[in-house]
């Protein structure tokens, strides 16, 4: 399935960036991702997520938490590549406390802060249009790319099954109301920086 349709059912899905809950010290999780991605990358797919996904903490961002975010995330996805891959695999204590060092060094008060701008960040990102690169909502994001899975004619059959099902269970969960509307004009401003980042590795 195409990284932008699992990134838009994933971050809808969960109500949240993946990348939290795929890196967070500690989860199980960690293991769970080799190399997860915030926003239009690609989350851990929805079939993963833990039945009970961890509640969002929804948080007023400010341009320099952005800027932080922006300064820190290399760091962070070059720690992530070393995750072990097996989702059994036993967390490293050693890389969890590499976590919170990147974050701290960047300016958040922990590797909890960092993931809760993230998750933010995310949560707008998932309504975003990327044609427009302006804020539409999550279900008009899911619709315009049912849409054109339906209309891709190179796509297998079983893979466009598999894809359509996924959006269409995605746009039946209600996503999160983003109550801090001044972040969609944060994440606006800073759009093409964010998703620069944000989907540099697959």
């Amino acid at each position: 399935m195409p990284a932008l349709i699992r990134s838009a059912v994933a971050a809808i899905a969960a109500g949240s960036f993946a990348l939290s809950l795929a890196l967070a010290p500690g989860s199980g999780a960690l293991a769970e991702q080799a190399k997860p991605k915030p926003a239009a990358k690609q989350p851990a797919p929805a079939a993963q997520a833990p039945a009970e996904a961890p509640q969002l903490k929804q948080i007023a961002l400010t341009d320099k938490q952005i800027e932080q975010l922006l300064a820190a995330q290399p760091e962070i996805d070059a720690l992530a590549a070393k995750l072990p891959q097996k989702p059994d695999a036993k967390p490293d204590p050693k890389i969890d406390a590499q976590f919170e060092e990147v974050a701290k060094k960047h300016g958040f008060a922990s590797f909890g802060d960092y993931t809760d701008v993230v998750d933010n960040v995310g949560l707008v990102l998932a309504g975003f249009d990327p044609q427009t690169k302006s804020y539409v909502g999550p279900d008009a994001v899911l619709k315009s790319q049912i849409a054109a899975v339906q209309a891709d004619k190179k796509m297998p059959a079983k893979d466009k099954k598999a894809a359509l099902a996924d959006l269409n269970a995605a746009l039946k969960s209600p996503a999160p109301q983003i109550e801090n509307k001044g972040n969609i004009d944060l994440v606006t401003k800073s759009y093409d920086k964010l998703t620069a980042v944000l989907q540099q590795a697959d």
